[in-house]
């Protein structure tokens, strides 16, 4: 199989020739079926060929820490010397991701934190300003405010509703604006086109945090976003088996910078872990179109629950943004992921949290066949400053959901019981 090798800072990595390419499909003779493949198809068989030795269906795990080379003259030949840099398992997950994306390239991380980690340190440098959101993921948050400041870098939070907001915060310092849409877990949505025109009228990078999407629902380097962020340990995986990052570029400068960083930190994906994606991935579309589904009736239902104070899900005519969403969101399809309060405040949703029965489980994490129930100011938000979180609304009652592929029948069942003994 051809390789090409691509420089990255002072170190080199491959990039595989995709035998199975977004356009057509490869025959036998080398020949192609034209025409552009349909998103589902993409979602099966983008950047996996079957392994040219054996003829394997599925892409080989290479365990191995380090690659023969033939000569010194021919260091990198096949493309592969050390794990740290690359790995072929993993290189095929990032070739398959980034033809979902959109974008020009992909690199995996062994968590979605250690992405996000990847872009800031690979975009900016003590004295550098970035605008984000006042609304993220509470490890973003957290490595921003404590870590990155510490390295002399600093950060506005600001909200991204207002696009006057975000340049009336740009500095001539600001060297990244970072949006996550929608956003964990108020789901508050970017407007990802406007912003990432007013980035590239200041030269700045934009990176979308598309976890709750993915390209199912929205793919941000379509709309004209620079980098995208995605934590494989969710959607893509969507079943509570691993843990990754990805982050998708939409040019080879901006990929190269990624991947630069990627092999400096030494936190790229294990190819077990790609392995596995590899194969939760090719459900992913009808995954999310289910669990959206299932989300809509979830959602309807709360609305009318009259213990339920408020609903939030981008499918909902009561959805502040909801034309937005609409503009946004690919085909009506807007996730699986809402949020509510009850009657009673933080008493009455850590009660209503406490009692909940299967098919729901109170734990951490999202995205996954299983219906998840989170109180995000003691999990996934808690190291966030409590005024910060108070700020955008996430109070100590305030419930977040992930809905899976059970009977949305037996979901609300299972609601219904808890609501009604508040």
């Amino acid at each position: 199989m051809a390789m090409r090798l691509v420089r990255t800072g002072n170190t080199r990595c491959h990039k595989l020739a995709l035998p199975f390419s977004s356009r057509g499909l490869a025959l036998k003779s080398g020949e192609w079926i034209p025409g552009e493949l349909k998103t589902a198809t993409k979602f099966v068989h983008a950047g996996v060929n079957p392994d040219p030795i054996s003829g394997a269906i599925l892409t080989p795990i290479f365990q191995s820490t380090t690659y023969i080379q033939d000569s010194i003259e021919d260091y990198l030949g096949k493309g592969y010397s050390y794990a740290r840099t690359n790995n072929p398992t993993v290189t095929v997950l990032e070739n398959k991701i980034a033809q979902l994306e959109g974008g020009y390239g992909a690199a995996c991380f062994g968590t979605g934190m250690a992405a996000t980690i990847s872009v800031v340190s690979g975009m900016m440098k003590a004295g550098d300003h970035c605008v984000i959101t006042n609304c993220s993921y509470g490890g973003t948050n957290r490595a921003c405010r404590t870590m990155f400041t510490d390295m002399g870098m600093s950060f506005d939070f600001i909200d991204f509703t207002d696009i006057a907001n975000i340049e009336k915060h740009i500095k001539p310092n600001t060297k990244l604006i970072f949006s996550e849409s929608p956003a964990n877990p108020t789901l508050t949505l970017t407007d990802i086109p406007a912003v990432s025109a007013l980035a590239k009228s200041k030269g700045i990078p934009h990176v979308v945090d598309s976890t709750f999407a993915t390209p199912v629902i929205q793919r941000p380097i379509e709309l004209g976003a620079d980098l995208v962020i995605q934590s494989t340990t969710k959607f893509y995986d969507g079943h509570n088996i691993t843990v990754g990052g990805a982050v998708i570029a939409a040019t080879p400068e901006l990929h190269e910078r990624i991947k630069h960083m990627q092999n400096v930190h030494g936190n790229i994906m294990s190819p077990q872990n790609a392995f596995y994606t590899l194969q939760t991935s090719k459900t992913l579309g009808l995954r999310i179109k289910q669990q959206s589904a299932t989300a809509m009736k979830v959602a309807q239902f709360l609305e009318k629950h009259p213990m339920v104070d408020i609903v939030r899900y981008p499918g909902l005519d009561s959805f502040p943004q909801k034309e937005l969403a609409n503009r946004q969101h690919i085909d009506g399809v807007h996730g699986a992921m809402l949020w509510f309060e009850v009657k009673g405040g933080t008493e009455s949703g850590r009660k209503l949290m406490n009692s909940i029965q299967r098919p729901w489980s109170l734990c951490e994490n999202l995205g996954a066949v299983e219906s998840i129930c989170t109180c995000p100011s003691v999990m996934t938000h808690a190291n966030m400053l409590p005024e910060d979180r108070l700020k955008v609304g996430i109070t100590d009652g305030f419930v977040r959901i992930s809905c899976g592929i059970e009977d949305a029948d037996d979901l609300i069942a299972s609601l219904k019981q808890s609501l009604d003994a508040l």
